[in-house]
């Protein structure tokens, strides 16, 4: 892949955009270097092939246990046992915030996990033995799903050993997250696609970020957000806050500019291209 090595936001939102850019089908989007590069706007020399590697070494692992390729009833206990018993990869419960379950390579290291990542992992080993997974995006709780031949449907839930769940564990599971508040609904089980399972990750990041105020750590992820959806004014309008806080006054007033071209009717106008002549000003008289 020749991508060892790279540092720089700018540079990696570049990569990331090689494996997820809008001419790429998202089905053939490859999750785990995509993933990976995420992590490299927090460890710039991070070897991602290496990571990669250890993904393919899994699966062989969980393929010598299983004589018919695809089929569930070997795969899944296969999986859970490589994963869960032998490897021991498990819910981060004492640290569920900690910004290094978002990051693939930690959760290879550390064998601790979210639910997202986790179903990340347990799909690109499935993957690569033949058992495609897809993830669903339940409210609260990342799982994932299997489409059998004549369309009979697994759920599976990564975070908790790998767990096969029927809808009436999901519904206790929003019980858990959500005191008795949310009922079930058929749309909180339908599969998401990689740019969606991609996002989710990325906006989680940013909300750790966002709520330390660790500004410079959330811009390459915005950044990333963007090569995904270039389109979406709220992000761009957000990108543009942290350029201004990071003292990027030039970049701050082309996203502003940008907002406005794409939000003409927003309710925050009158506001925005205010904030954008006092940028224009404040530039000039630097200039």
């Amino acid at each position: 892949m020749g991508m060892e090595t790279y540092g720089r936001s700018d540079v990696v939102a570049e990569t990331f955009a090689t494996f997820v850019g809008r001419r790429i089908e998202d089905e053939r989007i490859d999750l785990a270097r995509a993933a990976l590069t995420l992590a490299v706007t927090e460890y710039p020399n991070l070897q991602v092939e290496a990571y990669v590697a250890r993904l393919d070494r899994l699966a062989e692992r969980v393929r010598a246990r299983i004589s018919e390729l695809g089929e569930p009833a070997q795969t899944i206990p296969a999986l859970n046992a490589v994963l869960f018993e032998e490897e021991q990869f498990r819910a981060n419960t004492e640290d569920y915030y900690d910004v290094r379950n978002s990051f693939l390579n930690d959760v290879l290291d550390r064998k601790l996990g979210i639910p997202i990542t986790l179903s990340l992992l347990y799909m690109e080993v499935g993957r690569r033995v033949g058992f495609p997974l897809f993830g669903v995006g339940m409210p609260g709780h990342f799982l994932v799903k299997h489409y059998g031949v004549e369309g009979h449907q697994v759920l599976i839930d990564p975070y908790n050993g790998g767990r096969v769940l029927t809808p009436s564990d999901c519904q206790r599971r929003l019980d858990e997250l959500y005191a008795g508040h949310i009922s079930l609904q058929p749309e909180f089980l339908l599969p998401v696609n990689r740019r969606q399972m991609l996002t989710r990750m990325l906006n989680n990041l940013k909300s750790i970020y966002l709520a330390a105020r660790s500004f410079r750590k959330a811009l390459p992820i915005v950044d990333m957000i963007l090569v995904i959806y270039p389109r979406s004014p709220e992000d761009v309008k957000q990108r543009a806050m942290l350029r201004h806080s990071l003292g990027n006054l030039r970049g701050a007033i082309d996203d502003l500019e940008d907002y406005l071209k794409m939000s003409p009717e927003a309710s925050d106008v009158d506001e925005i291209r205010a904030t954008a002549l006092s940028l224009r000003r404040t530039l000039a008289r630097m200039n």
